[in-house]
């Protein structure tokens, strides 16, 4: 199999009275943020190449799939699924992170200092189920000053173009939402 070549374009660049050519920076787009919104904007011979490149890569990398298998799961083996961050105290609860073999998301917990009413105000598996979405990426994820909203943010296409979400934590109810930029 060929290695994938991209193609040159040479363009002259300039800056701080410095000169020079760029062969590449053709492959620059600027609608990027277009384009992570939407893939179908992405240039084609651009597209062309990725995927030439990840065929190439999947091709030659095809009998370490073996390999590959054993390494993640010892990687896996040796991290505690089952587990509590300890928690820490604000001004009116003790909020803490768990994580469990069953999911793939923490679970955020707090109970009111003085009680023992533990209360789930996040939990990344129900989360992702909730939306039916493919791809689930957790950016941020806080609790306002006065306790009562969650704020968070999510991508949902794998592009880092994350959409910000206020939900009212008693009522579970999103209150705000809008689509960002990078994070």
């Amino acid at each position: 199999m060929k290695v994938p070549q991209l193609k040159k374009k040479t363009e002259l660049k300039s800056c701080h009275n410095t000169n020079w050519e760029d062969d590449y920076s053709w492959v620059h787009q600027p609608n990027i943020l277009e384009v992570l919104k939407d893939s179908s904007k992405l240039d084609p011979e651009v597209r062309k190449y990725l995927e030439e490149e990840n065929n190439y890569t999947e091709h030659h990398l095809k009998d370490t799939k073996g390999i590959q298998k054993t390494l993640f799961d010892e990687i896996k083996g040796r991290i505690k699924l089952n587990d509590e961050s300890i928690p820490f105290k604000d001004r009116k609860y003790e909020y803490w992170t768990r994580t469990t073999s069953k999911g793939n998301y923490s679970i955020k917990l707090r109970k009111k200092i003085g009680t023992d009413l533990i209360e789930e105000y996040w939990n990344g598996d129900e989360e992702k189920k909730k939306l039916n979405t493919e791809y689930f990426g957790v950016g941020d994820i806080e609790v306002s000053y006065n306790d009562k909203i969650l704020g968070y943010s999510l991508d949902l296409k794998g592009s880092e173009y994350y959409t910000i979400y206020l939900r009212d934590i008693e009522t579970n109810k999103i209150i705000f939402e809008k689509r960002t930029g990078f994070t």
